[in-house]
């Protein structure tokens, strides 16, 4: 199951805290800090009044704070409020919720797939009656457009519905029984848990712990090798969907309005912050200069601002180290010869907010061909033949998502084919979903979440070998 996300979903239901030239001419949403201010303390009473803003952890089924007492300030990136205090746990909580868990296990285990299946559905259930309210909760820590913010509550339920319908179809040699056969049945608390604080402290836990038997995990590459590689001590199953370097090649036989739309859903969605944005748009030279003028176009109507606000639809970075991290990458490559053609700085809003930006004539020395920028910047860099779009599309690491645009269908195929990414879109740059296997290939992961094969990242092959049927 989509662990990583689900998780994340669950305490967004009980907490929401795991823990220049062209601006006159940009569309850009300009509340007063106070209108903001006021905004957000009423949202926040709101969600408080409903009892879905939840300021504690939830070990064996009770809500709880740091054993020491000890707190961390979430703050909203559009405004630097402080939308919560949060307990920062460590490793006791974190044993504490492991060995909750493993009790809960074995009377969850022997629920039928039935009844499973019920609960799943209840918790996807809640989760889309409380979509609008989840939503607001994901904009005020985060940042991002409400709108987008709901559309990741129903993208995240999607995953809950979809294993609440699959758990009845694990099959096996021998199908599972969907009667429990006069077993009696008591479901105890401690089968979700929710544990946020100092992060190294709780993975060390996890790692140690031999109850724990299955890591999944969501981040960067970095955190994932040292996750894997303490997962060794006690042979663990991982699950990593890690960084990406995503490629964007758009060929000379592209629709150019195709090609630039879903180049910019491909890009600048959640602010360039996910990590299957396109990092890198590879542009064939035949196209290069009116995709570049197009796409510029496309970008600079892009709408800047709360994501509380009509319209918008790029909100802040996530904190002011990220925008720091686009301002070197950007920085580096202008003192490289790249151009820029769009933005390039901070924008005129404050805070954590970057201007969308479009940075022409890229080289593969730049950083930002080579690493994930993870903010709203998209490099063009140009290319002549398929060889060398595949070549510069595969320099890397990474190998999580990959897009194309071309009308030439042998050309799609054989591009697709030598691409080494674990998701390929043709000529569409939104392609999760939940009935598709999502995960990457090289440094950017181990393992699937959605589809039926993800359900094999929690599942355990067992051989049964009976002897002596031949007896009368």
């Amino acid at each position: 199951m989509k662990v990583a996300r689900l998780a994340r979903m669950a305490a967004m239901a009980r907490n929401k805290l795991l823990c220049s030239s062209h601006l006159a001419s940009m569309h850009i949403s300009t509340p007063t800090s106070r209108q903001i201010s006021m905004k957000t303390e009423g949202l926040t009473a709101r969600l408080n009044s409903a009892g879905l803003l939840r300021t504690q952890g939830l070990i064996g089924g009770k809500w709880t704070d740091a054993y020491d007492g000890k707190t961390i300030q979430v703050l909203n990136p559009a405004t630097g409020e402080v939308v919560a205090d949060v307990p920062c746990m460590g490793g006791k909580e974190t044993n504490d919720a492991i060995s909750s868990a493993h009790d809960a296990f074995y009377s969850w285990s022997n629920l039928t797939c039935t009844e499973r299946s019920k609960h799943l559905r209840t918790w996807y259930n809640l989760l889309i009656s409380h979509k609008e309210e989840l939503g607001q909760l994901i904009t005020l820590e985060q940042g991002k457009p409400l709108k987008e913010a709901i559309g990741e509550v129903n993208y995240g339920a999607s995953f809950i519905e979809f294993f609440a319908e699959e758990a009845k179809r694990v099959y096996g040699d021998i199908i599972p029984a969907t009667l429990g056969d006069r077993r009696l049945l008591v479901l105890k608390q401690g089968v979700l848990n929710v544990v946020m604080g100092n992060a190294p402290d709780i993975g060390n836990a996890l790692l140690a712990s031999s109850q724990v038997r299955k890591i999944t995990f969501t981040g960067s590459t970095a955190v994932g090798k040292k996750l894997m590689e303490g997962a060794a001590g006690t042979v663990k199953r991982v699950s990593l969907e890690l960084g990406g370097n995503a490629p964007c090649i758009i060929f000379d036989d592209a629709d150019l309005d195709v090609a630039v739309k879903g180049s910019l859903a491909a890009k600048f969605r959640n602010s360039g912050q996910t990590c299957v944005c396109a990092n890198r748009l590879i542009v064939q030279e035949g196209i290069y200069d009116k995709f570049a003028e197009a796409f510029s176009k496309a970008v600079q109507n892009l709408q800047v601002g709360d994501g509380f606000s009509e319209g918008v639809v790029q909100g802040p970075l996530i904190n002011e180290s990220a925008v720091q991290k686009v301002e070197s990458f950007v920085q580096d490559a202008i003192s490289k010869g790249a151009k820029v053609l769009l933005g390039g700085k901070r924008h005129s809003l404050g805070m954590t907010f970057y201007e969308p930006t479009v940075i022409g004539d890229v080289k593969s020395e730049m950083i930002l061909s080579r690493e994930e920028v993870f903010g709203p910047v998209a490099p063009l860099m140009r290319f002549k033949t398929e060889e060398e779009a595949i070549s510069i599309a595969n320099n890397t690491n990474a190998g999580l998502a990959a897009y194309i645009f071309t009308n030439n269908i042998q050309r799609s195929w054989r591009v697709t084919e030598a691409l080494e990414y674990g998701l390929v879109g043709v000529n569409e740059g939104l392609i999760s979903t939940e009935v598709a296997p999502f995960g990457g290939v090289k440094q950017s992961g181990i393992g699937r979440e959605g589809s039926k094969y993800g359900m094999d990242e929690y599942l355990e092959l067992k051989y049964v070998c009976l002897g002596d049927m031949n007896r009368k």
